[in-house]
């Protein structure tokens, strides 16, 4: 993911095991980080970050 504020508006969805994508929120990238910080392990597992630019795994986001 390109290097973005925290404040940009991104597109949290968690990507279920029958491949549908179900949105948890749009909202700034830091709210949406927290948001996903509060999820169970498995579900941070399935969650995806998008922008107008670009889709990433959550957990490889926080990889860097």
């Amino acid at each position: 993911m390109r290097t973005i504020s925290q404040n940009v508006s991104v597109r949290l969805y968690h990507l279920g095991e029958d491949g549908a994508a179900r949105t948890l929120i749009y909202a700034a990238l830091s709210e949406a980080l927290a948001l996903a910080a509060a999820q169970p392990d498995d579900v941070q597992a399935d969650l995806f970050l998008q922008t107008s630019d670009d889709v990433v795994a959550y957990c490889d986001y926080l990889e860097g």
